[in-house]
């Protein structure tokens, strides 16, 4: 078996390597990674969360999703949007989520920014971004799935130039990937072409 090929789990079922480490993740890869996200609210939670992730292991984030959920008002835009400097000081005390100043003012600055987008805006141009699924090979080991595409790289640019923050090209990556816009899903894989 080649190293980062699809493994099989106790219930028989193939699986991305990543998704056997912790019964949370499995659920994750089986039930939402790269299944198609849309909604504004939506994507802004995936952009968020892709940003505090960045630096840390996605199962920290995962485990606090809930945390963030009620810290950030179920990420509604408008509602983050309004948030105040009181707000602030409450998410740097709240041992729900990470801790973060930078994230936590990226993530407040991002919702101010989005709140005067036209609705719909936000999905469109992220989903404008998705590549051609048959242009791409289907990856058959984890070696296979990258971390930049030029299509992450153009997304990034395109997020920077509209004004939002923590959203480089690879986090930008890792949104298309969790958000559907490509399934990495391992050839093999039990939630391959799920979508």
């Amino acid at each position: 078996m080649s190293e980062g090929a699809a493994l099989t789990g106790p219930d028989g079922a193939a699986r991305c390597p990543w998704a056997l480490s912790t019964p949370d993740y499995v659920t994750y890869h089986d039930e939402e990674w790269g299944r198609p996200v849309h909604g504004d609210d939506a994507l802004f939670e995936r952009v968020s969360l892709e940003a505090f992730q960045s630096g840390l292991s996605w199962i920290t984030i995962l485990r606090r999703r809930a945390g963030f959920r009620a810290a950030f008002a179920d990420f509604k835009i408008a509602a983050v949007a309004a948030f105040t400097g009181e707000d602030r000081a409450r998410l740097l005390a709240d041992p729900g989520i990470i801790r973060n100043g930078a994230k936590i003012d990226a993530t407040l600055a991002n919702a101010r920014v989005l709140a005067d987008w036209a609705p719909g805006e936000l999905d469109e141009l992220i989903w404008s971004h998705a590549p051609d699924p048959t242009g791409r090979p289907v990856p058959k080991t984890l070696a296979d799935v990258p971390a930049i595409t030029p299509e992450s790289t153009a997304l990034s640019k395109a997020l920077k130039k509209r004004g939002l923050r923590f959203v480089g090209p690879t986090t930008a990556y890792a949104l298309m990937q969790a958000c559907g816009l490509v399934d990495d899903h391992l050839e093999t894989c039990v939630a391959r072409g799920r979508g």
